[in-house]
């Protein structure tokens, strides 16, 4: 309570001394919170005994002197608290303090909402990550063993390798995760067999057609896999085409973060990576995606899943991509022997 102001439920005595210490009675005829006047410097002191408020002198001077460094110290409390209070109303610039003063954001924002300036954290959809697809600020980030003007050739193989094969999927797409499961592993082992290198195209025609995001959005966590290695990149792809995981073509699954990050959980390279669960939640590939699959709207091809080697397009039975592992090989084989 400051000095002087009322105690709950009743008046202030206005004899009594706000400063005055227990057991000790104001001095008559003195303005209360404030010490006498020193003594006339000539004459006698007015108490009988020589105390200035007719005490004995030790004990009255000592009572005094404490009653001034008692207002002295509240006095120089009060200048501080006052200057603070200036300090802080300065401090606050234009707004005064009031309602509608600018809130400044945590170090290390703009205070647009997102530290990528974007109005969002960057990253999912939710601001938490707890679902939705990711969203990107817009810049170009090219992931690891990428390559090409805007790191959209894929190609994972030996660099030596005579022949090329070209495969064109998309993430969403049911009969793509047939062929995966079909023939992804017969690709795989050739690959690591030196037979030919493999460059990967992606498309995203059932966002277009179906509506949704998920193929650009698992395509964008396919890119965080391949930041990391090929091995998570081939790994990563074969999980996502899984019978396991694959969803159905009017279900857009892959739209949703937490579902391509529990997919994620099967492979052992990104089981704990850091960068990857960042990089999905981000969204940082969101903008390569975007690359890849304008790359492949330009590539000409009609459909997926396709296979072409060395330029030409392999077939199976009927005509159509080859749906077997022995149809792959048998078509690899005679376009090699031609």
């Amino acid at each position: 309570m400051w000095p002087g102001q009322q105690p709950p439920g009743g008046e202030r005595d206005p004899q009594q001394n706000p400063y005055q210490q227990p057991g000790h009675p104001p001095p008559p005829d003195q303005p209360p919170g404030f010490p006498p006047a020193p003594p006339p410097p000539q004459g006698p002191p007015p108490g009988p005994d020589g105390g200035p408020w007719g005490g004995a002198p030790g004990p009255a001077d000592r009572q005094r002197n404490g009653g001034l460094t008692a207002v002295i110290a509240v006095a120089a409390a009060a200048a501080v608290f006052a200057g603070v209070l200036v300090f802080t109303d300065d401090d606050k610039g234009s707004g005064g303090g009031s309602s509608d003063a600018v809130v400044q954001g945590p170090p290390g924002s703009d205070g647009s909402g997102g530290s990528d300036g974007s109005g969002g954290s960057g990253g999912s959809g939710d601001p938490d990550g707890s679902g939705g697809g990711s969203e990107s600020s817009g810049d170009l980030v090219t992931p690891a063993h990428s390559s090409g003007p805007s790191g959209t050739t894929v190609v994972i193989g030996e660099a030596d390798a005579k022949h090329t094969l070209d495969v064109y999927e998309d993430l969403r797409c049911p009969p793509c995760a047939s062929f995966d499961q079909s023939v992804g592993p017969t690709i795989a082992k050739d690959i690591k067999a030196g037979k030919y290198k493999v460059s990967f195209h992606f498309a995203a025609i059932l966002d277009e057609t179906m509506g949704g995001n998920g193929s650009a959005n698992a395509l964008s966590a396919l890119g965080a896999a391949l930041d990391v290695s090929t091995d998570a990149f081939l790994d990563y792809k074969a999980a996502l085409m899984s019978p396991k995981n694959h969803p159905e073509e009017s279900k857009d699954s892959y739209a949703d973060d937490n579902q391509l990050m529990a997919v994620s959980q099967e492979v052992y390279a990104l089981k704990t990576n850091a960068s990857f669960r960042e990089a999905l939640r981000e969204g940082t590939y969101d903008p390569w995606a975007k690359k890849m699959i304008a790359d492949y709207d330009a590539s000409g091809v009609s459909g997926t899943p396709t296979v072409k080697l060395d330029g030409s397009q392999l077939t199976g039975s009927g005509g159509s991509t080859p749906a077997t592992a022995t149809e792959f090989t048998d078509a690899v084989n005679k376009q090699l022997k031609g």
